[in-house]
Order: C-alpha cells, then structure tokens, then sequence
C-alpha cells in the first residue's frame, strides 16, 4: 500500500482537502513573498521548488530552454508574478518580458513567450495591462515569437479575455489558455475560435467553487476537456494540448488518427517543467508535436502551491526533496 492509499484508507476525503489547502495557499500574498525571502524556510522550500521551475533568472531559464529543444521540444517561457498591485512594478516587469524576448531571440531558441496579465498590471487597471501587452505584442511579433496569455481565476477571466480581443485587433500571433474545468467555457470557446493566435487548453487548477467549474478528477471534467479539443480539431485552429493526465493523452491520440503530421500541424502537446518528460518523448514518438513550459523567477511559492494541489500526493516527492533525497 502506498502512502497515498494509506491517507485514503484512513480517511477518505484527505487528497482532496490537502489539495484545497495548497489552492489557498497560492492565494497567500503575504506567504508569496515571505516564504522565498525566510533565511530559514526559503532554501528549504526552494528544495523542493526546483523540480518545477529553471531558476530564478532569465539566464537560468534560457539554459533549460536550450536543453529542451536539443531534445526535440518546443520551448515556452513565462516569468512569474501575477497579482502585482504597483504600477510603476508592473511597468518594469513588462520591461522584463520585452527584454527576455530579445534574448530569446539572440539565442535562436523555439520559444514562446507567456505571461499572467495581472503580472503587467490587470490587477491595477486593465487599460494598464493592455498597454504593457502591446509593448510585448510588438517585441515578440518583431522577434517571430508567439505570445501566450495565461488563463488566472474566474474573476479575472473576462479582463483577460477582453484584452485578449483588443489585442487580436491588432495582432495574429497572441493566443490565450482557457480552462475546461469553468462552465462558461463552452461559451466562450466559439467567440476565441473566430481569434487569431493559439488556444491553449488546460484542467483548472484555481480554486473554484462547483456552482461555475466541474469537480476535479471528474468524469464531468474528463468530458468537458475532450468536449474542447474535438472543436479545436474540428476548427483546425492552432492549439497546444496542455495535460500531464495519461487517460487524456491517450484519447487524444486517438482523436487524431488519421489526420495528416505534416506542413503546419495545428496542434501540440505540452507539460510542465518537472511534470511530464516521459509523456512528452512518448507523444513526439508518435509524431506530435510538443512543448514544455519553463517558468522562472523569485515568485515561485505560489506556483509550487498550484502544481502540489493539481496532485495532492506530489507533496510526498516534494517533503523528499526538501529533505535532499
């Protein structure tokens, strides 16, 4: 018996209420800036911190995206920071984005570039972070980057997806994650499918109440991702498959039988740093594409949190490599 059937077997909901600790967790903004910052608790965390993210700078990051294309992947890189509530902050951290474009390019590597708008300033104004994500808009367009917008809470998802629009206005190369776990999905897929730019789909990790998002490990879940993915390859829409669930990659395997692996392939598979390298040399053995998304930065405590909670038993891997074993 493993350690995770053991917490099942004395009680039965253990897994999911760790998990929804963790959610809460990341939600801490007090924790996210204390917890890298302890000289006690810090190193220790960032221990087990490391298994999901490249480092804390942008030349760390860059050499994890290196190491990834040598191996045949596709690269996109997102510097972590959402939630920034100064102004003048948010506007020196669109300075960063636009300054990892350029290095991104200097060094030739296939990789995208993606951010969370409440990073450049969403959480202040979203006039404000338009005007940051055009700056980055331009750099990346200029540099034959795409531009990934990430997917943040329920509450922010119509600012997101209103700047999203604004910037498709102008640009074809900006594409934005929506998540299958949120009811309105079904929604707002169609309207996103007369866009330009990549859609990236993913579970859900927020925490959500179940009045607007499918349980997770759901069945309702399972049907609602899948529900996705067959119109974004009915659409042939440019979209990246964004799951480490093996179930989810086999049938979309299946689903795509058939369909023609050469020219410009429409969609790709990725995972995360840490999560899913074996999945993806598996699914490039069958002839998809992949990509693997690289985070990097000092903000990473509530990015842990998030990848602890999608996996409540990840926090046995992670108490080990705290522990450096």
């Amino acid at each position: 018996m493993t350690q995770a059937d053991a917490a099942r077997t004395e009680d039965g909901d253990l897994l999911p209420r760790v998990a929804d600790v963790f959610r809460k967790l990341a939600l801490n903004e007090q924790w996210k800036a204390q917890i890298p910052t302890d000289p006690v608790l810090g190193p220790l965390v960032w221990r087990a911190a490391r298994r999901y993210v490249a480092g804390e700078t942008a030349s760390e990051a860059l050499t994890r995206i290196a190491e990834i294309n040598r191996d045949g992947h596709r690269a996109t890189v997102d510097f972590m920071g959402e939630s920034c509530h100064d102004a003048e902050r948010a506007g020196s951290e669109a300075d960063a984005f636009v300054a990892l474009s350029k290095s991104l390019a200097a060094a030739g590597h296939d990789c995208s570039v993606s951010l969370d708008l409440s990073h450049i300033g969403l959480a202040i104004d979203p006039a404000l972070a338009l005007r940051h994500a055009r700056r980055l808009a331009e750099a990346t367009v200029a540099a034959g980057q795409e531009m990934m917008i990430s997917m943040e809470g329920s509450d922010r998802a119509d600012a997101v997806l209103d700047v999203h629009g604004a910037l498709c206005e102008q640009f074809d190369h900006v594409g934005v994650t929506i998540l299958a776990r949120l009811h309105r999905t079904a929604d707002d897929l169609p309207v996103l499918l007369s866009r330009p730019g990549r859609i990236r789909l993913v579970k859900g990790a927020f925490l959500e109440p179940e009045t607007i998002a499918f349980p997770r490990g759901s069945r309702e879940l399972r049907d609602a991702y899948l529900r996705c993915a067959g119109a974004l390859l009915d659409s042939d829409h440019l979209c990246s498959f964004a799951t480490h669930d093996w179930d989810l990659l086999g049938e979309l395997d299946r689903m795509l039988t058939g369909r023609p692996r050469t020219g410009v392939v429409p969609w790709e598979f990725e995972t995360l740093l840490g999560l899913g390298p074996g999945r993806l040399a598996v699914m490039r053995a069958k002839g998809h594409p992949t990509r693997e998304y690289v985070v990097f930065g000092t903000e990473w405590w509530l990015y842990v949190c998030n990848r602890i909670a999608e996996e409540p038993e990840r926090l046995f891997r992670a108490v080990a490599d705290a522990a450096g074993d």
